[in-house]
């Protein structure tokens, strides 16, 4: 017998890094499904964006919050303060990531090495520290981490970025093994090249140099990524997909791609 999809419609849905790229493609493509969106990051000018644009798609209700997910006791301190309706999380989607830096690992910059570390994998186990425990006691919830290809095979320059999504990996199979016996489930999402701010952060704005990272090849959008979120979620309750690997045509792997021309 064929088992009903999961609906969407009301369920709050909590998204950090909300603000731009992945992030506000995954809360627009939530508002579509109906759902309440707790939406998090530090730019609150552009989260408000997002914000607005999700309840123009569909979204039941909006609620932001500034956040910096580095900063453990603000996140805890964040969620225990939620209105009681908000409270109750049924959707984590830990999509706060960022990457600095593309230099060799024995001349890289220890402050990015730290920022890295601190958001993408800190970051990644301050927020499910404080969310996931909710979702166990009401006996339902999805906990999405957003991984890479990077993940999987370390390239030349980025060894600390790939690093902490080798972290993510381990992380996000260590939580799944950890919630075996509870209706939670848990999905790592691993992207390849996408073209989002990721290069422009990574450069520290160098417009320039970002722009050479998607010459010659069509990446994935922010749009593809927020898709297969959903399709993930939306499962019926008792199927778990462990993770999901996607990348652009024009890439095989964290290693090699096809440029035209």
């Amino acid at each position: 017998m064929r088992r009903q999809n999961v609906n969407l419609k009301g369920k709050i849905v909590f998204i950090t890094g909300a603000s731009s790229g992945i992030g506000a493609a995954t809360a627009l493509a939530f508002a579509e499904e109906g759902a309440r969106l707790l939406l998090a990051a530090r730019r609150i000018p552009k989260l408000r964006e997002t914000a607005e644009k999700a309840l123009l798609s569909g979204a039941h209700a909006v609620h932001c919050l500034e956040l910096d997910v580095r900063d453990m006791r603000e996140v805890q301190n964040a969620v225990d303060a939620l209105p009681e309706e908000w409270a109750h999380i049924e959707v984590l989607v830990n999509n706060a990531g960022l990457s600095r830096g593309l230099d060799k690992l024995y001349m890289g910059s220890p402050e990015d090495w730290d920022e890295m570390i601190d958001t993408n994998v800190k970051g990644l186990l301050y927020v499910t520290r404080a969310v996931v425990p909710g979702m166990v006691v009401r006996g339902h919830g999805h906990v999405v981490n957003m991984g890479s290809t990077a993940g999987e095979i370390t390239y030349p320059n980025g060894a600390v970025y790939c690093a902490t999504k080798a972290a993510e990996k381990a992380l996000n199979d260590g939580l799944r093994e950890d919630l075996l016996g509870t209706p939670v489930r848990v999905t790592s999402i691993d992207p390849g090249m996408v073209e989002t701010d990721f290069s422009l952060v990574r450069f520290h704005g160098d417009e320039e140099r970002a722009e050479k990272v998607y010459k010659g090849l069509t990446p994935l959008a922010p749009e593809d990524i927020a898709d297969t979120i959903v399709w993930a979620v939306t499962r019926p309750a008792h199927v778990n997909i462990a993770r999901v690997s996607l990348t652009t045509i024009h890439q095989a792997n964290s290693l090699l791609f096809h440029r035209e021309g």
